[in-house]
């Protein structure tokens, strides 16, 4: 019988490597994994390679993790932002390397790699810093670069609900990156609010199916503490209950 159902956090990440790419969902505080990126500090896993659409902020999240000294890389396109304190000083410090790329080049890269191809072109960046060292070429009179897929060993992602098959539905914009980091990695584990049994879930409204969810873990809903855009503060920022 297929049972994707993890008991706990720390048994889902038990088996995360040092030196591991792992592709954290979110967009600013939306969808992030918090309980899984938690269990990942605790775990102990060192000198990672983090993807992820930015740097975090204040002091929870991908941020979290810069304060424990656990990130080798960064790959993400928007590395500053209100209150990244801990990325900037380990940045500074020398102590992490950063990637930077496009935000759109960088989820076709991860859907390229969900996908299986090989390289794609693209025009985002033809002509900039970004596009040094890089294979260019003109297709119909336009500059177009290369680009590789970004494979990942884990990737954590946030759903709403999911079975113990995997299938994960999402909450509004906690979708973000979810579809195609669960894709593109080895091992893909999703935290989620809800547990449904199967055939509980509408099959027009699944939108990672579970043959690219490997475990799935039951997370307590948090009630979130909200601001308004523009009066984040350290620490403590503005974020959605999504």
């Amino acid at each position: 019988m297929v049972d994707k159902i993890s008991p706990s956090v720390e048994a889902a990440l038990a088996d995360v490597r040092d030196g591991a790419t792992v592709l954290v969902g979110g967009f600013g505080g939306s969808g992030v994994p918090e309980e899984l990126i938690d269990a990942l500090i605790a775990q102990g896993a060192k000198d990672l390679t983090i993807v992820n659409n930015n740097a975090g902020n204040g002091e929870v999240g991908i941020a979290a993790l810069f304060k424990a000294g656990r990130v080798r890389k960064l790959i993400c396109s928007y590395p500053r932002q209100v209150d990244s304190h801990h990325f900037q000083e380990a940045f500074r410090a020398g102590k992490v390397e950063l990637e930077l790329v496009p935000q759109g080049t960088l989820s076709e890269r991860m859907r390229a790699a969900g996908a299986g191809i090989g390289a794609f072109y693209t025009p985002t960046a033809y002509g900039t810093d970004l596009a040094k060292r890089k294979e260019t070429r003109v297709i119909d009179g336009k500059g177009q670069v290369l680009e590789y897929p970004l494979h990942g060993d884990v990737a954590l992602v946030k759903a709403e609900r999911g079975d113990r098959w995997g299938n994960l539905v999402y909450r509004k914009s906690a979708r973000n990156y979810g579809p195609t980091m669960a894709s593109a990695a080895k091992v893909t584990i999703a935290q989620v609010y809800e547990i449904v049994e199967l055939g509980g879930l509408d099959p027009e409204s699944i939108v990672t199916p579970g043959i690219f969810v490997t475990r799935v873990v039951k997370v307590p809903r948090k009630d979130r503490n909200w601001t308004p855009a523009g009066s984040v503060t350290r620490g403590i920022s503005g974020r959605a209950a999504a």
